[in-house]
């Protein structure tokens, strides 16, 4: 059965849609918190794929956070070994500087939803293609990755032209969060730090609209979102089912 290593950073960022969806295709998975473990050492050689989640710190943190370097060295390991890498948000950035990529304070933070444009090679990508060529999508961060120079640019948005990237054939870094529904969205609206954000950002970003474009938009999200993620852990491998055998009868 695929053993999938999920690095999570903070509470309000897990899983959200995806865990689910990777539990019903019947994969395993072993969460590596570090906000509870700061000083966890994972084996990534023990898993078939890796998810790296989003979190509210940053790339150049890594002195104040040295789990950094770890998550580092791990994405280091899981390329070299040719298996599946996912970054999310944080995740992506720090795929993308595994990659020897910049990461950068983003000049406007995006937060709330943006419309997504794939570029052609976007457009065609095995994971990604179920976006579509637009798509709106939900963002949060103050920091962005720039392209690393041995990977294929996927999408864009207006604000933002470094959203998505493939390098090699199962490493992607996705900037926004396709795996948000509605109650995460509003349990991020709730939460202190994020609402602080949304504060210092007055008058750019609006709590209101993000809730109304949050019910206009979640459900087609995330339906698109649910084939990406599968496609996405195709490349990790599907579990073996067990073959039911036939009863016997006995007399």
């Amino acid at each position: 059965m695929p053993r999938l290593l999920v690095f999570q950073h903070v509470a309000a960022e897990p899983l959200g849609t995806l865990d689910p969806l990777i539990r019903r295709r019947g994969h395993r998975i072993r969460f590596v918190n570090f906000e509870r473990e700061p000083d966890a050492q994972p084996d990534v050689d023990r898993y078939r794929g890796l998810i790296v989640l989003g979190g509210p710190m940053n790339v150049a943190d890594q002195q104040a956070r040295p789990h950094l370097r770890t998550e580092l060295r791990a994405i280091e390991r899981m390329l070299g070994q040719g298996k599946p890498v996912l970054g999310i948000c944080l995740g992506a950035q720090l795929l993308a500087h595994a990659l020897g990529a910049p990461v950068r304070r983003h000049e406007v933070p995006e937060i709330g939803w943006y419309r997504l444009r794939a570029t052609e090679a976007g457009r065609t990508d095995p994971v990604l293609a179920p976006l579509g060529e637009e798509a709106p999508v939900f963002q949060w961060h103050g920091q962005h990755f720039e392209i690393p120079r041995s990977a294929v640019h996927l999408a864009r948005s207006e604000t933002c032209e470094q959203q998505a990237f493939r390098w090699g054939a199962n490493a992607y870094g996705f900037q926004f969060h396709l795996e948000m529904d509605q109650p995460l969205i509003e349990r991020w609206l709730a939460t202190p730090g994020y609402r602080a954000e949304l504060e210092r950002h007055e008058g750019l970003h609006d709590e209101a609209a993000i809730r109304a474009h949050t019910r206009e938009h979640i459900a087609a999200m995330q339906e698109r979102a649910d084939a990406v993620f599968n496609n996405f852990l195709d490349l990790v491998g599907r579990p073996q089912r067990r073959i039911a055998l036939p009863s016997r009868e006995f007399g």
